[in-house]
C-alpha cells in the first residue's frame, strides 16, 4: 500500500484539493485498496477548520466531496507513516523538512515534481484564482497515480 500525505500551509485549500483528487482518481482506476490518502498543514493557523469554501466549490464542480475533512497540523510521526510526503510549493517543502528534521529516506517532494513543468502549485490563497489551482493540483495527482500506480507498465 502507497501511503501519501499532501502538505500545505494551512490544509485548507492546496493540501485538502490534492487529497480528495487524488483519491477519486484512484478510485476511478479500482486502486483504492493499494493506496491510504492524506492531508495536513505545516502551520497551526487553520487547525480543525473545514475546507476553505471556495475549495471546496471547485472541487464539487467536478463531483468530488471533501465531506468531513478539517485541517490537522503534519507531525514529524508522520515522516514514518508515510511513504510521501507531498508539498504544494518552496515554502511548505522547508518546514516540512524543519518538522521531520531532515529527510534521509528521500520522501519529501512537490507535487508539480512529477510533472514535465516542475513549480509550486498556484496558491489560491492569495490569488483568488482557484481554476488555476485546480489545474495544477490535477496535473500533479494524475502524474503522481501514473508513476505510482501498481498497475503501472515498465
Amino acid at each position: 500500500m502507497k501511503r501519501i500525505l499532501f502538505v500545505c500551509h494551512g490544509n485548507i485549500c492546496r493540501s485538502p484539493m490534492a487529497e480528495f483528487v487524488m483519491k477519486d482518481l484512484v478510485s476511478k482506476e479500482g486502486l483504492s485498496q493499494h493506496y491510504h490518502i492524506e492531508s495536513a498543514a505545516t502551520s497551526t493557523e487553520e487547525i480543525g477548520n473545514e475546507v476553505y469554501p471556495p475549495a471546496k466549490r471547485k472541487l464539487a464542480q467536478h463531483g468530488i466531496s471533501c465531506k468531513g475533512k478539517t485541517a490537522r497540523q503534519m507531525t514529524r510521526a508522520d515522516y514514518d507513516r508515510f511513504d510521501l510526503l507531498i508539498g504544494m510549493d518552496s515554502w511548505n517543502l522547508r518546514n516540512m523538512l524543519r518538522i521531520c528534521g531532515n529527510d534521509p529516506e528521500g520522501k519529501i517532494r512537490l507535487l508539480l515534481d512529477y510533472t514535465t513543468r516542475p513549480a509550486d502549485v498556484a496558491d489560491p490563497w492569495y490569488t483568488g484564482d482557484f481554476e488555476a489551482t485546480w489545474r495544477d493540483v490535477l496535473e500533479g495527482c494524475q502524474a503522481l497515480l501514473q508513476q505510482t500506480s501498481p498497475n503501472k507498465v515498465l
